[in-house]
């Protein structure tokens, strides 16, 4: 008898199937669909369930196009077409990589020459406060060094379990990255009626949940939120790291959409920063990992593959520890490691690509902003929806309240009434958005997470789909009358 791999490997139980990846899947049966004439209502499929901008109608950045075409045909540096800065900026990344050459390995942590940019952002970021190169490492995507650093906190078999505080809701991918490490995800919930906003007595009981069945030893943070939206101000940071520091927890901190704060007069601070303002005796002693991507920015470039994290505060033999489990993946994609020198250190004002970089950059900005508020105030106008204000990053996460005839269909299908909802929405009107529980179990709350990190055209056609189908949607279960899309 052939031996299944989930009996060899129990943990592979803990990721389960995920609801976006079988909406993505049907989505793409659709479009082939559509591609071979089999008639719909809609011409095409608009997804929302995940961001990726440049795929919605969002343009990518000249100058990053402009440097990366240089670096890989090296025969453009005397081409005047390109501007100087262009140019000067591509031989400087082409020196730095090895052999001279962007098809050749880097150092499992990244380029040398890369990490002491991004120490160069961090100090700059953080008006002066040190940044040592070598905290820094390299790897493709904020996902691959959150992997490495589940590697460092899991447990020996025979331990007892570790667990790590986890927010509700959660990026969607999180549960499934700790529970395939063998971690124990615990979650506190964030206050949805005060703009998904941290709770220190939330955060307590967690803590004292955790420990009743298991060893905590990290505190997962979203800042921006993934998927909320909410930016976290300088006190609510503080009293985080107090926590985290009385209960001598590792900060895990996802920092991945700092480019991407639109809320009106918000302003994003690191926690780095926080810690290092509030003295030596936090400054010291807490240890933190803060992780950062080139993809969550208002570059759009998911398809290079590349991101950071500094640890902060972590023994040396740790330190080696992360690097040689680093090791393992050889090294993160060239390309991607030169895209973050251009997101950490863009054109500046003397430069000819200052010009256009900051007019492209500032309207990606302006779009994402007004995106923000439409999908609010449309979201908010649909009867049995709520959406609370997003201030910073790429979704928005509406409440949708579901009739009972709905959860019972649900129940009966095998599935979450809000996966129900987003298939349906799917096969009607060709708009993928993600279903919430897969953000995590609410207790008969039910969310959609919505990207509009897209073009305004794009997420416009979506959401007019998407309020039809809504009071469609109601009005088949009979819970009032038909009223006009807003």
């Amino acid at each position: 008898m052939r031996t299944s791999l989930l009996d060899v490997n129990p943990r592979l139980k803990a990721i389960g199937e995920s609801p976006c990846n079988a909406l993505r899947a049907r989505a793409l049966h659709i479009t082939q669909e559509l591609a071979q004439g089999v008639p719909k209502t809609f011409s095409r499929v608009v997804d929302l369930c995940s961001f990726d901008p440049q795929r919605e109608g969002v343009p990518p950045i000249t100058f990053l196009q402009q440097v990366l075409a240089v670096c890989f045909y090296p025969e453009l540096l005397s081409d005047e077409n390109f501007a100087l800065d262009v140019r000067q900026r591509a031989r400087r990344l082409i020196q730095s990589c090895e052999g001279s050459s962007v098809g050749c390995y880097t150092p499992s942590s990244g380029l040398v020459y890369i990490q002491h940019r991004i120490a160069e952002f961090i100090t700059r970021r953080d008006a002066g406060v040190p940044t040592d190169a070598h905290s820094i490492f390299i790897c493709s995507g904020f996902w691959r060094t959150l992997t490495m650093m589940t590697k460092l906190l899991s447990s020996s078999e025979g331990e007892p379990q570790n667990g790590v505080l986890v927010p509700l809701p959660y990026p969607h991918t999180l549960a499934m990255v700790l529970g395939l490490a063998g971690i124990r995800s615990v979650p506190y919930r964030l206050r949805e009626d005060t703009g998904w906003a941290m709770d220190l007595e939330e955060l307590q009981r967690a803590i004292r949940t955790a420990r009743g069945c298991c060893r905590p030893m990290a505190i997962f943070i979203s800042n921006p939120g993934n998927p909320t939206g909410h930016v976290q101000n300088r006190k609510s940071i503080e009293e985080v790291i107090k926590f985290a520091a009385a209960e001598k927890l590792f900060l895990l901190v996802n920092e991945v959409d700092q480019h991407s704060v639109h809320g009106s007069g918000i302003q994003w601070v690191s926690y780095k920063k926080v810690l290092f303002d509030m003295g030596p005796k936090y400054w010291e002693g807490v240890q933190m990992a803060s992780f950062h991507s080139l993809s969550n920015g208002l570059m759009g470039e998911c398809g290079l593959r590349a991101g950071y994290m500094e640890l902060v505060n972590v023994d040396k033999e740790v330190m080696i520890f992360a690097e040689t489990l680093l090791n393992m993946d050889i090294s993160s994609p060239v390309p991607g490691q030169l895209a973050l020198d251009i997101l950490l250190n863009p054109p500046q004002p003397s430069e000819p690509s200052y010009d256009l970089y900051t007019q492209e950059i500032l309207t990606n900005l302006a779009t994402l902003t007004e995106n923000a508020l439409r999908a609010h105030d449309f979201l908010n106008s649909l009867p049995g929806m709520s959406c609370q204000p997003a201030v910073g990053g790429f979704y928005v996460y509406p409440r949708v309240d579901l009739p009972a005839e709905v959860l019972e269909r649900a129940k009966a299908a095998g599935v979450e009434a809000d996966v129900l909802y987003c298939q349906e929405l799917l096969e009607e009107q060709g708009v993928c958005v993600g279903a919430g529980s897969e953000n995590g179990n609410t207790g008969g709350e039910y969310h959609l997470r919505l990207c509009v990190g897209v073009s305004s055209v794009v997420l416009e056609e979506a959401l007019v789909r998407l309020g039809a189908f809504h009071l469609r949607f109601l009005d088949s279960y009979s819970c009032g009358p038909h009223l006009e899309t807003p």
